[in-house]
């Protein structure tokens, strides 16, 4: 195993403290509780401070093609700060994979994502996981695309589609106008990443790369991994919030979080946040220098990050009492996140699957 080094580099912590700063002033529990009531409009401005005034659309764009030149590791510690606000931004879906998608392509598209003047998405469903199946999508020897796509993330934020579909030669993947595409939402555990529908219906599309699988199970490659560092923020919230919650709630005549039943559950939660920050840091360095064990690194990750960030979000709700079952609480955005991020780019059990596969272990009644 190759020797990776997961501790954050000062340039990563300043990059957290001036992504930190900007979400505590433009992204408070009230606006994205706004967002499960319609109210979308601080979605546009806090993507545009995000993506063009600190330039992290452009986070994973070389800088020869007009962005920052940076790599994984950066982009994890992003994900971590978006996770610990549940933002409702497409960082993953448009500055992650579909990026990672157009990295090797020529024109001016991945440019102009990474200047953050359009967005994209991948039109496959959330759920696929990097060794999934692809496509329902056909394409004809004009380039005209048919057929439905549910449950697509990123869909009604993107300018721009990424249609993987079968051609006479294999998966090709074309770029399509959101606005020539049928989007049509779907109502969301988790309103701040919606999904959406999207039908073709003779659609013509613009290749963009020809015999395309690699460079798509690349793509979902980086956003199984790096999920796994947006879930890491989620429980390290509820973790960090439930700690000062416990210390000020008073019952009995002393603070809650005396109690030594309260304590386990606390100490317990404290060695599996720690434990996914290893996992999650892993998988990030591994991504960050196309390391070979990085399809094991992102089992890993996803295996364990998952399942953590939803506990650690019902452990939240539990233990501020009544307060966390209500809308004044933000504590039920955390678990919509992390039950929504649990199917994301495949199951938890999948990526298990997928890792017994890997190291060469059979499968439970093989």
């Amino acid at each position: 195993m190759s020797d990776l080094d997961l501790l954050y580099t000062d340039v990563e912590d300043d990059l957290r403290a001036t992504v930190r700063d900007l979400l505590a002033d433009r992204c408070d529990p009230a606006s994205v509780t706004a967002v499960y009531d319609g109210d979308r409009s601080p979605v546009a401005g806090l993507w545009r401070a995000l993506a063009v005034d600190l330039g992290l659309a452009g986070l994973l764009v070389p800088e020869e093609r007009g962005g920052a030149g940076a790599s994984a590791r950066e982009a994890a510690v992003v994900l971590e700060e978006l996770g610990r606000t549940v933002a409702p931004v497409p960082f993953l879906t448009s500055a992650v994979v579909a990026t990672t998608l157009l990295l090797d392509t020529e024109g001016d598209l991945l440019g102009s994502l990474a200047a953050g003047e359009r967005t994209a998405a991948l039109a496959l469903p959330l759920s696929t996981a990097p060794d999934g199946s692809l496509p329902a999508v056909a394409a004809d020897a004009d380039g005209r695309l048919a057929g439905t796509v549910t449950s697509v993330a990123g869909a009604l934020e993107a300018d721009v589609l990424l249609v993987p579909a079968t051609a006479a030669d294999g998966i090709a993947v074309y770029a399509v106008p959101a606005a020539r595409a049928g989007i049509a939402p779907v109502v969301s555990l988790d309103m701040t990443r919606q999904i959406a529908d999207v039908t073709l219906d003779g659609v013509p599309g613009e290749l963009l790369v020809a015999d395309a699988e690699p460079a798509v199970r690349r793509a979902l490659e980086a956003g199984a991994a790096l999920l796994a560092s947006e879930q890491l923020g989620v429980a390290r919230w509820c973790l960090e919030t439930t700690v000062g919650y416990l210390k000020e709630r008073r019952q009995f005549g002393r603070a809650v979080g005396g109690f030594q039943a309260l304590k386990h559950r606390l100490a317990d939660l404290y060695t599996g946040v720690e434990s996914a920050n290893a996992a999650a840091r892993h998988a990030a360095a591994a991504l960050a220098v196309r390391d070979p064990d990085v399809f094991a690194a992102t089992a890993v990750a996803q295996a364990y990050c998952s399942d953590l960030a939803v506990t650690a979000a019902e452990e939240a709700i539990q233990l501020h009492g009544g307060i966390g079952m209500t809308w004044e609480h933000p504590a039920h955005l955390y678990l919509k996140r992390a039950k929504a991020d649990q199917i994301a780019f495949g199951t938890p059990g999948a990526h298990r699957a997928r890792l017994a596969e890997l190291v060469g272990l059979p499968l439970q009644g093989e």
